[in-house]
């Protein structure tokens, strides 16, 4: 199987298990517990644990709250609205990359885009 086949595979797969964890108001933990599978080592202690969790969910919270916001009150999404959701978008892909680079991952290991299929 080559590399694009193998990207899409894990996209189909992350977008599932994205749906499943949104529908069952398990979003945040769902990508919490998938950090801690791909990045803490094993014996990790448990105070260590529980401050990364906190950190994590205040900065879901803190991007969520911020989304609600900057949103323009009453009506469907406006352009502005749109915009804003685009520029939060390219802020956290190019965080991504950079953790990327620095960590040696490569780029067929991608996490789920909303409407994105190749």
């Amino acid at each position: 199987m080559g590399r694009e086949a193998r990207a899409r595979m894990a996209r189909d797969l992350a977008d599932a298990i994205t749906k499943d964890a949104s529908n069952r108001g398990k979003l945040i933990e769902s990508g919490w517990l998938a950090l801690v599978a791909a990045t803490f080592p094993k014996d990790v202690p448990a105070i260590q644990y529980k401050e990364m969790r906190s950190a994590f969910f205040a900065g879901a919270h803190h991007l969520f709250a911020s989304i609600m916001n900057v949103m323009d009150e009453d009506r469907e999404p406006t352009k502005n609205d749109m915009l804003r959701m685009d520029l939060i978008h390219h802020e956290l892909q190019a965080f991504l990359q950079e953790y990327k680079r620095e960590h040696n991952i490569p780029d067929d290991i991608v996490p789920p885009e909303s409407g994105t299929r190749n």
